[in-house]
């Protein structure tokens, strides 16, 4: 479980039961990350409420720090902010399967290509 999550509302106040569910989602995550990468992960999710001529819509952007200077990001607009943070969780781990792939050499594209290669 990720230890450092920040959740800051702008323009909103965030309930109560909205921060335990963010926190759980996002605080899953870690799992997904790469060994060395688990310790020092700061995530920082912020909410804003954008008035719309349609209705109000809520802006959720998400930001996770991890050990080597990388920064993994996404944002999305919804209009409900409990199904936004769902949407956000998916895009992170994409994003997170992505850094696994490139940071870890025996999972790296090359790597596997090396396999299927007849060696002579």
């Amino acid at each position: 479980m990720i230890n450092k999550i920040e959740i800051t509302g702008s323009n909103y106040k965030l309930s109560e039961n909205f921060q335990k569910y963010a926190t759980k989602r996002i605080g899953k995550l870690d799992r997904y990350l790469p060994k060395g990468s688990k310790k020092d992960v700061i995530a920082k999710v912020v909410v804003t409420e954008v008035n719309r001529e349609h209705g109000n819509k809520f802006e959720i952007s998400a930001a996770m720090e991890i050990v080597g200077g990388k920064v993994i990001a996404s944002k999305d607009e919804c209009s409900n902010i409990f199904a936004g943070i769902d949407i956000i969780e998916a895009k992170l781990m994409g994003q997170i399967r992505r850094y696994k792939l490139e940071s870890t050499p025996h999972l790296s594209k090359k790597g596997l290509k090396n396999l299927f290669i007849k060696r002579k």
